[in-house]
């Protein structure tokens, strides 16, 4: 980690973003004068707070790619190495299935993901939509990138990832016909960052709200499934009550059933007749 720590420095040092006098954001690339990016700027954030871009915070890059034949080949089967995942095994619900048969020998040119580090998919159907955190140092696929910083926390990353905001942002850097972000567009995103303390409280309070977070959210889903099937099931509800006699009123003015079923009787021997 000690050649990203140094590039991080190098990088803090060309790239600064700040406020002038007038509260006007700025950017300052190396010796270059400094350049307005009011234009970028979602929202204001607190004045002991910082606008910062990924590159000048985070370590970003994609693993590496491997043929479907050399995957069964080379790297299934194996009982010790890093375990290697695909997008397929990070779910929808942050959860990475480890166990998935494929291995990458501990000596290796592979890229490797580190422990605490988030991995995101950022190309196809499921760019920007796919994120989990990692409890393991791992091997990993082309169309996942890995966000690590030892500057500011990973779990606060990990819920940046997924706020409205960002997913904004991303969407706005999609290009494609199968849609994705490349990496050098991702280190230009803006990040709002907080005091370190701060950080840690975000993520406590968002750790002890999500159960309840959880809950309403099972919650919604039913009363969207109910909402979805009231129509429906009303309907059926309003025929079996006409059928049963219990829609309407009875009158006991009304003909008897008996008297119709035997008109009903007379005309069809009627028509049998002629």
């Amino acid at each position: 980690m000690n050649g990203y720590l140094t590039g991080l420095v190098v990088c803090l040092a060309r790239l600064r973003l700040a406020l002038d006098s007038d509260n006007t954001h700025y950017e300052i690339v190396g010796n270059n004068p400094p350049v307005s990016i009011e234009d970028e700027i979602p929202f204001e954030i607190p004045e002991n707070w910082a606008w910062v871009r990924f590159e000048a915070c985070c370590i970003l890059y994609t693993g590496n790619s491997i043929p479907e034949h050399e995957k069964k080949a080379k790297y299934s089967g194996l009982t010790e190495g890093y375990d290697y995942i695909g997008t397929k095994d990070v779910s929808f619900d942050h959860v990475i299935t480890y166990d998935n048969g494929v291995k990458i020998p501990l000596q290796t040119d592979f890229k490797i993901a580190y422990k605490n580090a988030v991995l995101m998919c950022i190309e196809g159907g499921s760019a920007g939509r796919k994120i989990a955190v990692l409890d393991r140092d791992v091997c990993f696929g082309n169309k996942l990138c890995m966000f690590y910083s030892d500057s500011i926390l990973n779990k606060y990353l990990f819920l940046y990832l997924q706020s409205s905001t960002y997913r904004e942002l991303f969407k706005d850097n999609m290009t494609g016909i199968i849609g994705g972000v490349s990496i050098n567009r991702l280190k230009t995103i803006l990040l709002p960052i907080p005091p370190l303390f701060e950080q840690k409280r975000i993520v406590a309070k968002i750790e002890e709200l999500q159960p309840f977070i959880v809950e309403y959210d099972h919650k919604e889903t039913e009363l969207t499934r109910l909402n979805a099937d009231f129509p429906e099931a009303l309907k059926k509800s309003i025929l079996q009550e006409a059928v049963m006699g219990k829609l309407v009123p009875q009158d006991p003015n009304d003909e008897p059933t008996s008297v119709l079923l035997e008109r009903i009787r007379a005309e069809k021997e009627r028509l049998i007749a002629e």
